[in-house]
């Protein structure tokens, strides 16, 4: 039997009405990549000016134990 490979997700916008720079949006994926997220999508909601970035990492044990029985953690 194969196990299912489980994920959680990560959703932001970024920017404004005036636009999004590339070094914000460079930035936020640098910094997610260093928590272990891979960015799945980046696009730009119509009209917006800004952007918003789905991220996807595999979920631990500890926050599958967390999500279970929160306030159990610190």
């Amino acid at each position: 039997m194969t196990d299912t490979q489980l994920w959680e997700y990560q959703v932001v916008t970024i920017g404004s009405v005036f636009g999004t720079k590339d070094q914000m949006v460079q930035d936020t994926l640098n910094e997610w990549g260093a928590q272990g997220w891979e960015a799945t999508h980046v696009y730009t909601p119509s009209q917006s000016g800004k952007v918003t970035i789905v991220a996807r990492r595999v979920l631990s044990e500890r926050t599958r134990r967390q999500r279970s029985m929160p306030g159990n953690f610190a």
